[in-house]
């Protein structure tokens, strides 16, 4: 009986002391670590790939944003929504819709909306939203045909949440955004170029460009006080 104990609290023993240094090591050495090296070597992005303006944080360049105009009323949630048209637009990001659970904050879910391509529902959306890009991006004498409009800009991505758009869409959106903010169209143009991405390494991925650091340097040029 006492060997049986015995046995008993030697194995308590060690594995009181396994969970101490596992805790230790897994729990506290290897965490600062790898937070050390990351904040060493890649310090941007260990904090989340946040831009800046003004001295503030505006949000990340992984996560996309919307440039909406304020609602008239911001309690009536039938108003519909309006693109800021002073601002480069993003892809759209209706993804699954609005948080319905937990009201007490006013989030868009991430996700995709999981439709096929000829589910009716999305076949209008896209059609509507192709009429509206059209009408929104067209300017004096410089009118966009709905052929024209890329197929980024009337679709959303699998999270809703694209932080990028393509520069076809970029530069279909430079001269409404010269007009609303009295700028020469080519200085725009040129604001697009130098911020457009090629593929990685040359042959990965698709050219883009990042919505809100393209915003971030139009509101520089501009001197805008808002986003």
């Amino acid at each position: 009986m006492n060997t049986s104990v015995r046995n008993t609290g030697r194995l308590l023993g060690a594995a009181l002391r396994a969970l101490l240094v596992l805790t230790v090591v897994c729990g506290v050495l290897y965490p600062l670590a790898v937070t050390g090296v990351a904040q060493g070597l890649f310090p941007a992005k260990a904090n989340g790939s946040e831009i800046t303006s003004g001295g503030k944080v505006v949000g990340s360049s992984l996560i996309g944003q919307s440039y909406h105009l304020p609602k008239k009323d911001p309690d009536d949630a039938g108003e519909a929504v309006r693109p800021d048209l002073r601002w480069f637009q993003p892809r759209p990001s209706n993804g699954l819709g609005t948080n319905s659970v937990n009201t007490q904050y006013s989030l868009i879910l991430s996700g995709a909306t999981n439709r096929s391509g000829d589910n009716d529902e999305l076949i209008q959306w896209v059609k509507d939203a192709k009429t509206a890009v059209a009408e929104d991006n067209s300017t004096a004498g410089r009118p966009v045909d709905r052929s024209d409009v890329p197929a980024d800009a009337v679709t959303s991505s699998g999270s809703g949440l694209d932080p990028h758009i393509s520069p076809e869409y970029a530069e279909l959106q430079v001269n409404r955004v010269a007009e609303k903010n009295g700028l020469d169209a080519g200085k725009v143009a040129k604001l697009v170029g130098q911020h457009t991405d090629g593929r990685i390494l040359g042959f990965i991925g698709e050219p883009r460009v990042n919505v809100l650091e393209l915003n971030v340097a139009l509101r520089e040029l501009t001197g805008a006080g808002g986003r």
